[in-house]
């Protein structure tokens, strides 16, 4: 199975270069022009023009938040925070470091998903084969795949008992709406139980390290100073980043 990046999504990062042009070369290829402006709304048409405006602005806004949501990041993130309170690190590595890993290991998890909605869903509808509202019901399709292969019986059963008027019958009784926060609960969930895990080696170092430390009467001696570098040199034998990551990737399959 394919886990490359769709190209749509390297475009994403079109308008962010084309920022970096001179007037000069941004002419040589002929860039289009935005331009925007106020005026009174006269006819119903104008009006629902704004609206949607305004409905693009707060989906562009938002865009972060769907990424937490009904992706693999949640889950990334948080182990990999894990790891660095774990180490004892501090600021080691940098909070941009980890926020960019989980990025890219959320694309190359998420890559057969985009993949299929580009495919279903974005090409026929740029295509201009099928209508937009039937572009929304097949891209949501992958993602609510993607999303009941990750979440725990236990709390979509809560939030459907919560939400819902009668009990769902199939994954197609329960709307999009349910699933999302059911699937958030589970992926803190397994989050949490992975961080748990990486605890347990670095927190034996440190009650060893503190053990020594005070039946030599070195009280006043603070242990992390002493066992952060046996917790790191642990997690370099066991080549540990490499071994976390390659946790994270099984766990989605």
């Amino acid at each position: 199975m394919s886990r490359s990046v769709p190209a749509q999504l390297l475009l994403l990062a079109l308008p962010a270069c084309l920022v970096l042009l001179t007037p000069a070369a941004a002419a040589a290829i002929g860039l289009p022009t935005i331009s925007f402006g106020v005026e009174d709304a006269n006819t119903p048409q104008q009006v629902s023009t704004a609206l949607q405006v305004l409905f693009i602005l707060t989906i562009l806004s938002i865009a972060p938040s769907i990424l937490l949501m009904m992706t693999c990041f949640t889950r990334i993130v948080i182990v990999l925070g894990f790891i660095r309170q774990a180490l004892g690190t501090q600021n080691m590595p940098p909070t941009q470091i980890i926020i960019g890993l989980s990025l890219f290991l959320s694309f190359f998890i998420m890559s057969p998903t985009l993949s299929e909605i580009n495919e279903t869903a974005l090409q026929p509808y740029m295509a201009e084969r099928i209508s937009q509202q039937q572009a929304l019901d097949l891209g949501i399709k992958p993602l609510r795949s993607f999303m009941f292969s990750q979440v725990k019986e236990e709390e979509l059963s809560v939030l459907a008992e919560l939400t819902l008027d009668n009990r769902p019958v199939d994954q197609d009784d329960i709307p999009t709406m349910t699933l999302i926060p059911a699937f958030m609960l589970s992926e803190l969930k397994r989050s949490f139980t992975m961080g748990f895990m990486i605890y347990i080696p670095f927190l034996v170092i440190d009650m060893i390290v503190a053990s020594i430390l005070m039946s030599m009467g070195m009280m006043m001696l603070p242990p992390v100073i002493i066992s952060m570098p046996f917790k790191l040199l642990l997690f370099v034998l066991v080549d540990g980043w490499t071994l976390v990551v390659g946790s994270l990737i099984k766990s989605f399959q």
